[in-house]
């Protein structure tokens, strides 16, 4: 898998396609059918994701993605 690095936030192509998910407002059992993942594994990288932008809710993640020039 390779990495997305902008502003220092590195991202797996995995994260990517999970952030993308939550942007459009796909629910975690929603995305964990549509990559073929455990919803466990999406909640996962979630909160990893929540950790990489000092994020706490999905629509804060999503935010600072979009001013990151992620999204």
């Amino acid at each position: 898998m390779g990495e997305t690095t902008v502003n220092n936030i590195k991202l797996t192509q995995r994260e990517m396609s999970i952030l993308q998910e939550v942007a459009i407002g796909r629910t975690t059992p929603q995305i964990a059918e549509d990559l073929g993942l455990s919803p466990e594994t999406v909640k996962w990288y979630r909160k990893q994701l929540l950790v990489k932008f000092s994020a706490t809710t999905s629509a804060e993640l999503v935010r600072k993605a979009i001013m990151n020039n992620i999204l």
